[in-house]
């Protein structure tokens, strides 16, 4: 698959388990999210059947292993914390990984360090500031705060876009690619209202101005 939603070598898999999951927990059909996604329905059925491998097994054991140390910490720990303590436990884990992986888990460290603005100056006209630098909001759904993220690997730079809802401050939806565009906000934004079934009407989304997305 190509596109922002699925990039790498475990990619198809978690995308295919993330329609799984929306059926399973939010009644989503496996047919809409799919659309929604822009992968088709024999496609999601191929990757949802297939039989893990050694590394996506790993990689399942590890997730649950980032979840254990995050919630121990009472949500403080960021991937830095989290990769320490792994280390000490044996694995053999970047930091990036778990920062992956912590996004892939909606997980949020409270005490999070803000990392280096990637937001460009855009030649439109700022959006108006629909939400007044107030980055809360009195229930779910009412208001979403999106973010971009850069990773750098050995492979190179690779940039996460990530839905936030201001509420709960889970992430609702993601996507990855080695390009800082418009494009990976757009994808991030379906994913998320895939998360929420679809309905979105009325739903605030706010991002710093810049030419990845601007809009708010």
């Amino acid at each position: 698959m190509r596109g922002p939603v699925g990039q790498g070598s475990d990619g198809p898999v978690s995308v295919a388990a993330f329609i799984a999951s929306q059926r399973t927990e939010h009644d989503v059909p496996h047919a809409v999210a799919c659309r929604a996604l822009g992968v088709s329905e024999s496609w999601f059925y191929k990757w949802r059947d297939r039989r893990p491998t050694p590394r996506q097994d790993r990689r399942t054991k590890l997730t649950d292993a980032v979840r254990r140390v995050f919630d121990a910490s009472g949500g403080t720990y960021g991937s830095p914390r989290i990769g320490d303590e792994l280390r000490e436990q044996g694995w053999r884990v970047s930091d990036n990984t778990i920062a992956q992986l912590m996004a892939d888990l909606g997980l949020v460290a409270r005490a999070k360090r803000r990392r280096r603005g990637l937001t460009r100056q855009g030649k439109r006209p700022a959006a108006p500031d629909l939400v007044k630098r107030q980055f809360t909001a009195p229930a779910p759904d009412v208001a979403w705060c999106g973010d971009m993220t850069e990773i750098v690997t050995q492979e190179g730079k690779l940039y996460l876009a990530t839905v936030i809802d201001l509420y709960s401050r889970h992430i609702l939806g993601y996507a990855m690619g080695d390009r800082h565009d418009a494009g990976l906000v757009v994808a991030a934004l379906n994913m998320a209202a895939v998360t929420r079934g679809g309905d979105v009407a009325g739903v605030i989304f706010h991002s710093d101005r810049g030419s990845e997305g601007e809009f708010n």
